[in-house]
């Protein structure tokens, strides 16, 4: 396990105890081998390390919030399973003459940072080959400082899991503004796609789209086009003048905002949500923010946390659908000049993401406000969407109108498949609108036919899920068991109920 104080142990799973072969006495300390001087309480740890043959591969958490154009870099580094011997660093920014540096310039790849895969590395021990879904540079929202494309930055790289070597990558964000990291470890997967078996690996993101590429050679099932989008307003910086876009399947939930996307549950709403959006600049995916004060504050959709998180997607290996959990809130983002005694950019974020709200505490945009897609990945094309969530319906200036669910923004929705379900987590909700905001529907494992989408029901959970699902067997009998409570992530307040574990049993007649 790698564990916060950026340790590797290694433990006898018999008794608990460190493995004395193992590094000092079961402890390996990681920063060191990153090649460069860092502020320790900067970096630290939380996903679990990937196992590939005989090769522990690990990430790493970096802050997100910068103050400073130096930062510890998210360089993933590997060990011998048996001796804790570091086995290999693979350099997420190239260093001096590897390729990619010339993409880094005016050699800013001597101290930028971040660039980390703090999501879990999914790895096929057959090819021998690792993916890592690599995060954003230092800053998130501002570049100037590391003008170029950034390679590996926002890339799913392929390497090998025995010494590190790159075999293939493909960038998905060029010189990334948005905080479009990839947290959705990636799906490996065989498909029958045109008569001919292909190991596949998929790639959901932030933004919403899906990357689909052969597992072996990086090559993109489907094309992916170079289109172009906005420039940056920002003194000092520069966007990159195109952006990748799969031509297959298509964006699985809302990207950019138009006048079209605004609320129209009523006239007198729509004025109202009209009226509002009018103190923003509404745009197409990939709008950089501008500097507060110059212009009106971006709308960014999908926000910080997407379109799709670290919970990820679920895939079906006997009928080759994957299933994508999504929600897109609008939040605004504009840039500021900072305290030169406390950062050293030239701007940091006016805050941080703020949430646009629309009418009388209703949302901005029209539903559904949490989703969740099926998508067959021979094929590419979506099958299905299910609404995932009530969302707002019984708001007193909407209840009248007797709408059908109109879903919920979900951020950790975590979803299972299995031979005849669909299971995905989501948390508890307000429907009413009320003020202060009640939650008159308790958190569950929402259950869908997999095959429809048609939404069967809800498993109600005593606390807020916060983790992926797992089912495992026992005697003959199928469970069903989730981590529960914990964090304030999870809960949304400071007052957070203990995290625990629900196991559930399927009636054993079923």
């Amino acid at each position: 396990m790698a564990t916060h104080d950026r340790r590797l142990l290694s433990l006898d799973a018999s008794t608990g105890r460190p493995d004395a072969t193992f590094g000092n006495y079961g402890a390996v300390a990681m920063t060191r081998d990153l090649g460069r001087k860092v502020l320790e309480s900067r970096t630290t740890h939380s996903s679990p390390p990937a196992i590939c043959r005989d090769t522990v591969i690990v990430g790493s958490i970096v802050a997100d919030i910068a103050t400073h154009q130096e930062a510890p870099p998210g360089f993933v580094r590997a060990y011998d399973a048996e001796s804790g011997v570091l086995a290999w660093v693979f350099h997420t920014i190239p260093q001096q003459g590897e390729e990619g540096t010339e993409t880094w310039e005016n050699e800013s790849w001597r101290y930028s940072g971040n660039t980390n895969v703090w999501s879990m590395i999914t790895v096929d021990e057959e090819l021998g080959l690792a993916y890592l879904p690599i995060g954003t540079p230092t800053s998130d929202l501002y570049g100037g400082h590391r003008l170029g494309d950034n390679l590996y930055a926002e890339s799913l790289v392929a390497v090998d899991c025995e010494t590190g070597e790159r075999r293939w990558h493909f960038q998905i964000v060029h010189h990334g503004l948005w905080d479009y990291d990839l947290p959705p470890p990636p799906n490996r997967i065989d498909l029958i796609v045109d008569g001919k078996l292909r190991k596949v690996v998929a790639q959901a993101s932030k933004q919403a789209f899906l990357f689909v590429f052969d597992a072996v050679t990086g090559e993109a099932l489907w094309p992916i086009e170079e289109r172009p989008v906005p420039p940056s307003e920002v003194p000092g910086e520069r966007a990159s003048p195109t952006q990748p876009f799969p031509t297959r399947p298509a964006a699985y939930d809302r990207q950019g905002i138009t006048v079209d996307d605004l609320i129209d549950f009523t006239p007198q709403l729509r004025e109202e949500a009209l009226e509002i959006a009018s103190a923003y600049e509404l745009g197409p995916l990939y709008t950089p923010p501008r500097v507060a004060g110059k212009g009106k504050p971006v709308i960014q959709q999908p926000g910080p946390g997407g379109g799709t998180n670290w919970t990820g997607t679920a895939v079906d290996p006997e009928s080759g659908m994957i299933y994508v959990p999504s929600y897109a809130t609008p939040r605004s983002v504009s840039l500021t000049t900072p305290d030169p005694n406390r950062s050293d950019l030239r701007y940091v974020p006016d805050g941080w993401y703020e949430h646009v709200e629309g009418p009388r505490g209703l949302p901005l945009v029209k539903p559904p406000y949490g989703r969740v897609t099926a998508i067959d990945l021979a094929s590419g094309e979506h099958i299905w969407v299910a609404t995932h969530g009530e969302g707002p319906r019984n708001h007193p200036t909407i209840k009248h109108l007797g709408l059908d669910r109109l879903g919920s923004p979900n951020r950790f929705a975590a979803p299972l498949v299995t031979g005849t379900l669909l299971f995905v987590t989501h948390h508890a909700e307000d429907t009413t609108g009320a003020d202060p905001p009640t939650t008159d529907r308790p958190a569950e494992i929402s259950v869908y036919d997999k095959k429809t989408g048609a939404y069967l029901g809800g498993i109600e959970l005593p606390d807020p899920p916060n983790s992926n699902l797992i089912t495992y067997e026992v005697g003959g009998r199928q469970y069903l068991a989730v981590s529960v409570g914990g964090g304030r992530e999870a809960t949304g307040s400071d007052d957070s109920p203990t995290g625990g574990v629900v196991a559930l049993a399927l009636d054993a007649s079923s």
